[in-house]
């Protein structure tokens, strides 16, 4: 029996931190790499020679060609989705035949799922979550009301049929008839079931014999702690969990298999949607985040709110996903700024918190207190090491590591794959 270990990557934040780069980076010495929850509403752009890959809710770990990749059991798959993206990244020369597999146990995401989440959208009026539409918080509902349809019931006809008509009926109840049509989905989902059938396997079985044989396993978490179930801004949230807990229910991985947790942070905050934001920029220095930092979502388009690095959220992430280093995202897009603002605290009700609050009503009422840094007015995207970094910007990351306990091992300074300062962790 090996003693190998599963390495984790995890969003700190709100999500857009750019775990898609690291992973992309760390998949060169990986021999499997894994999504584990959440669906297509993630989004990472990678950037390899020049040529920019969209990802929704394949692997990253897809752009190394030696790399195996897995959709785990607690992702949710729209299948017409599926193969629109795998379209997309072979038409950009991306070979993935034969490497790339999904879960027998992962839920579908039908386009019944992404009509009923833009009707509940809807209902919410301006109290709206900001859902992405794409179906994955009703899916993930049906699995939790145990009515959801799994890929292995494709191969089912019988059992499919009588499920799908059964859910769909039961939105109808709920909604009126939007106007599905469920003997054309039949229909198309026999052609997808045959289609499909190659990439589908007992991923608990594989991922466990893959540890005994000793491979390098990396696992790409989606979404962000944040925006997690359980811990994050609810009702402002994702639909699965997205912390380390995530990684284990999602793959069936014991907790004594997870060796690193890698956190990626971005040097400053932004969120997508509605929700609690206390170190929101409403000015120009927002703006300014916001064009340098191109801040607009992959999946959507839609532009990112844009904050000061919250210290508040770091800390609290840090506590439940137990990070053993840090990737500092996109600190070349504080090169611009004469000073620098991190949240380090809040006072509500007239006390200070140091801890993310699970009130959102006392958290409206916050008053953010901040610590200001100077800035370095450098462009810093030349930097390979450390060492290389204006003694500013080498003050503003260790200043982090000091607050959140946690050392810094990557720094982004810009897109590509290169633009990452490794910073040596000490024994």
């Amino acid at each position: 029996m090996s003693d190998n270990k599963v390495s984790v990557v995890l969003g700190t934040q709100w999500g857009d931190e750019g775990k898609g780069k690291l992973v992309d980076i760390l998949a060169k010495d990986t021999d499997v790499c894994v999504r584990c929850q959440g669906g297509n509403n993630a989004g990472h752009t990678i950037v390899v020679d020049g040529v920019k890959y969209a990802f929704h809710m394949l692997p990253s770990g897809l752009v190394n060609k030696e790399c195996i990749s897995v959709i785990g059991s607690g992702v949710v798959v729209h299948v017409p989705s599926f193969f629109k993206e795998l379209e997309d990244l072979q038409t950009q020369g991306l070979d993935c035949d034969g490497r790339l597999f999904i879960s027998d146990r992962c839920h579908l995401v039908f386009d019944f799922h992404q009509i009923v989440d833009g009707l509940k959208e809807g209902e919410l009026g301006r109290g709206s979550i900001g859902t992405t539409k794409k179906g994955i918080g009703p899916a993930y509902s049906s699995k939790a009301s145990r009515s959801g349809i799994r890929v292995h019931h494709l191969y089912h006809p019988a059992e499919f049929e009588k499920r799908l008509r059964t859910i769909v009926a039961a939105r109808y109840r709920r909604y009126g008839d939007f106007g599905y049509d469920v003997e054309e989905e039949l229909k198309r989902y026999q052609k997808l079931a045959e289609r499909l059938r190659p990439f589908v396997i007992d991923s608990v079985e594989f991922l466990h014999k893959e540890l005994r044989a000793g491979k390098r396993i990396l696992v790409e978490g989606a979404n962000a702690l944040m925006l997690d179930l359980d811990f994050g801004t609810y009702p402002y949230v994702t639909s699965s969990n997205t912390g380390v807990g995530g990684v284990c229910t999602g793959l069936g991985i014991p907790p004594s298999k997870i060796g690193s947790v890698i956190g990626v942070a971005k040097a400053y905050t932004t969120r997508v949607g509605g929700g609690p934001f206390p170190s929101e920029l409403l000015d120009d220095v927002g703006q300014k985040l916001r064009d340098v930092g191109a801040e607009y979502g992959v999946t959507t388009g839609r532009p990112r709110r844009c904050g000061w690095l919250d210290l508040v959220v770091l800390r609290y992430s840090t506590m439940i996903n137990g990070y053993t280093s840090i990737n500092l995202t996109k600190l070349d897009v504080l090169d611009v700024f004469d000073e620098i603002k991190v949240a380090v605290s809040y006072t509500i009700n007239g006390k200070e918190v140091t801890s993310f609050p699970a009130d959102l009503d006392d958290l409206a009422t916050a008053t953010v207190n901040y610590v200001t840094l100077p800035g370095w007015k450098q462009n810093i995207s030349k930097c390979r090491n450390f060492a290389e970094l204006p003694e500013n910007c080498q003050k503003y990351v260790r200043f982090i590591e000091k607050d959140i306990g946690v050392p810094v091992q990557w720094i982004g300074v810009g897109a590509g794959r290169e633009e990452m300062v490794a910073v040596g962790l000490a024994e």
